[in-house]
């Protein structure tokens, strides 16, 4: 997805996802932090009440006039167990070493298997410990809270009975100054979010401006004409690159450019004058042979002279006129239509254009009875009969031929189509259809679709084709509506 959008919009979306990603690092480490304090903070709480309560026990032990043995604690600590729960403010239990609750400082003391005895597990981890002393974590009533377990020892550090220490965790106050300042960082960084979006956007569009106008410049590119270089002062070192790459490339292309645009007017110069010696030696050689040939038989006192005479003076004529429609035909194509634009209804020109042809398989449909275009009366006629003639041309061998000419709306455009269902058009010969001297006829110039494409390209219209071999053509036309006077 970040691939599809631009270089600017990648690096603005980049930084803003840099300052959410490092807003959730500080707050996920902040949240962290203060969980670690908290349990820190239990941790040392808990061992410093439990190093009270041992001084108040050791000192017990050492006023009591009772033996220090595991059998007399429940008499040593019979009623200084609740003197010293009082003074600490926390309760406490005695077990003997099997694990047997010997007394509690509560004083409704809840008769259940887990605090008058204690597990086996717990025993055995208390002895197995270097420090004997263990701690259980644990939870009661969704509450979390530890239990401390830890020997009590006589003047010579022999065991005689097991401390516990329950001890819950109260985060309240914690949680609520962590809620606190999570808002507080919260604010802050909707503030650094919101400066960091409109930084963002500057430098994006900073980083980015001379890239977009390089871009813009290399899209407007044109073989066709003349490039302008591009111009920015004090750019980057690796814009500076990137500009003077391309000002090179303009150099290059304009020269590339002008070699070629020269190569082609030679060669189509060449190909026309190709063109136009070959179609004018076909009318020069029957009549070279028919002068000589007049030459050879002429006798003034042959008595069909005048018509001999005639019939010759009728082929020169003929050959004459076949010279002067090549001339016209390569000067029609030569000339661009005149720009003699107006409002035209379209349907009713190519009625008009349609009228000159008497083939009854010439049909004509209209979807409205006005269509109105700009055009050149004159040079649109030209366009419906060339391709008309071109459709009657591709039907001659069709057992039911049939064209279909149509003029319709379509969007802002209107669209004209010479349908036939003639012999088609080759795939090979598809790419020179508008070629100026294509033609796949034994006679004519092929200048016919050339001239209409440069027609109507001049009135910023377009011309496309499709074609089967053995089953028709479709021409279209298509010309930029007008308005009604």
């Amino acid at each position: 997805m970040l691939k599809k959008l631009s270089l600017r919009s990648r690096i603005f979306v980049a930084m803003i996802l840099l300052v959410v990603m490092a807003s959730v690092l500080i707050a996920g480490v902040t949240i962290y932090q203060y969980r670690e304090q908290s349990k820190d903070y239990h941790q040392v709480r808990l061992e410093r009440k439990e190093g009270q309560i041992k001084q108040s026990i050791a000192y017990t032990l050492q006023e009591t006039t009772y033996p220090v043995t595991t059998e007399n604690l429940a008499l040593i600590f019979k009623d200084e167990i609740y003197r010293i729960a009082d003074v600490q403010n926390v309760n406490f239990n005695i077990y003997d070493l099997k694990g047997n609750l010997i007394k509690s400082s509560k004083p409704r003391f809840r008769n259940d298997s887990i605090s008058l005895h204690l597990g086996s597990e717990i025993i055995s981890m208390l002895s197995n410990t270097v420090d004997k002393r263990y701690v259980l974590d644990d939870t009661a009533a969704g509450d979390k809270y530890q239990a401390s377990y830890t020997y009590i020892t006589d003047d010579k550090f022999k065991p005689i009975g097991i401390l516990n220490l329950p001890y819950f965790q109260d985060n309240s106050f914690n949680d609520m100054e962590l809620k606190e300042f999570l808002m507080r960082l919260s604010a802050v960084y909707l503030f650094m979010l919101l400066i960091a979006i409109i930084l963002a956007y500057f430098i994006s569009k900073y980083i980015t401006r001379s890239l977009q106008n390089i871009s813009d410049k290399i899209t407007q590119t044109d073989l066709t004409k003349r490039n302008e270089k591009i111009l920015i002062e004090n750019p980057g070192h690796e814009i500076g690159k990137l500009i003077n790459s391309y000002n090179d490339m303009i150099d290059e292309l304009e020269i590339s450019a002008a070699k070629l645009a020269r190569g082609e007017r030679e060669q189509a110069w060449r190909e026309m004058a190709k063109q136009v010696a070959h179609e004018i030696k076909n009318p020069l050689t029957p009549m070279r042979l028919s002068v000589q040939s007049f030459e050879r038989k002429f006798n003034p006192e042959d008595p069909d002279v005048q018509t001999k005479v005639k019939e010759f003076s009728r082929t020169l004529i003929q050959q004459i006129d076949t010279m002067s429609s090549i001339a016209s035909a390569f000067s029609s194509f030569a000339e661009m239509p005149a720009q003699q634009k107006e409002n035209l209804n379209v349907v009713k020109i190519v009625k008009l254009a349609l009228d000159i042809f008497n083939e009854k398989y010439i049909h004509f449909m209209a979807d409205e009875e006005d269509l109105i275009a700009k055009l050149d009366r004159t040079q649109l006629i030209r366009v419906i009969t060339n391709l008309v003639k071109n459709a009657i041309q591709a039907v001659p061998e069709v057992e039911s031929p049939r064209i279909l000419v149509s003029v319709v709306s379509q969007g802002d455009k209107v669209k004209i189509s010479v349908a036939d269902n003639g012999i088609g058009i080759q795939d090979g010969f598809k790419d020179k259809v508008f070629e100026p001297k294509f033609t796949t006829k034994s006679s004519g110039m092929g200048l016919g679709l050339g001239m209409v494409k440069n027609i109507v390209e001049t009135y910023n219209g377009s011309i496309n084709f499709t074609s089967q071999p053995g089953k028709g053509t479709v021409f279209t036309v298509m010309f930029p509506k007008g308005t009604k006077n």
